[in-house]
């Protein structure tokens, strides 16, 4: 890495508080690496070789069975995967692979777990990291066993005009094939659940999502802070 990066890698949240000499010697043995879109960084059942910290770009993480593929999470600048295999030393348990072109940084996993005993503030970076993901998946689960796909998809659109300013029109992240998976139906399906979205307000043209009428849509959502409030 040159110079300049490395102080830019310096100031990842996943570095926070970590002594200095302890930072450059992670930085010394990593890569930072530019990826294009689609491009699969990696694969179930692998060794979890390295930590992978997402500097710029998006990364969908993934799992697949048989003739079957699932969208586990989508994350973007800041957030690493997967540190529960890294640090147990065992196979990743989901695929991930480039969304955007994205640069990522690769810290080879037996200097992770060197000094996630050696320094305490670089062990609560990666327990926090890890109490995030379970917290995740918990929502998730709930997400999928307690609300139809319709309240799904409702409770998605509101969260997301919720991070993007609340304007009540955006841009899709991503293509519907990823948005369907992510949310636990098949394409199809999700094409129909938009379409009785109409009398909420909602308007798709390709990938813009307008929402004309908040109230309705949220009514019909009933969004739980225990599910979709990420603060909490």
């Amino acid at each position: 890495m040159r110079s300049d990066e490395m102080a830019e890698m310096r100031l990842l949240p996943i570095f926070s508080g970590v002594a200095a000499p302890h930072v450059e010697s992670m930085l010394r043995v990593s890569f930072l690496q530019r990826f294009p879109a689609h491009v699969e960084l990696v694969r179930e059942g692998d060794p979890a070789d390295f930590l992978h910290v997402i500097v710029d770009g998006q990364v969908e993480v993934f799992s697949a069975y048989r003739d079957r593929e699932t969208t586990v999470a989508v994350i973007g600048g800041g957030q690493s995967f997967i540190v529960a295999a890294v640090l147990l030393n065992r196979v990743y348990l989901k695929s991930a692979r480039a969304l955007a072109p994205s640069r990522i940084l690769m810290i080879p996993a037996d200097s992770v777990r060197r000094f996630f005993g050696d320094d305490a503030a670089f062990a609560r970076s990666l327990a926090i990291e890890m109490a995030l993901a379970y917290r995740g998946v918990v929502k998730e689960l709930k997400n999928q066993k307690l609300r139809s796909s319709l309240e799904r998809l409702a409770n998605w659109l509101l969260i997301h005009n919720a991070q993007t300013g609340h304007k009540g029109c955006f841009d899709l992240p991503f293509d519907k094939k990823i948005l369907a998976s992510r949310l636990g139906m098949a394409p199809e399906v999700l094409s129909r659940s938009f379409a009785s979205l109409i009398p909420y307000g909602v308007v798709v043209k390709g990938p813009q999502i307008r929402i004309n009428d908040r109230m309705a849509l949220q009514t019909l959502a009933h969004p739980s802070p225990t599910i979709d409030d990420p603060e909490v």
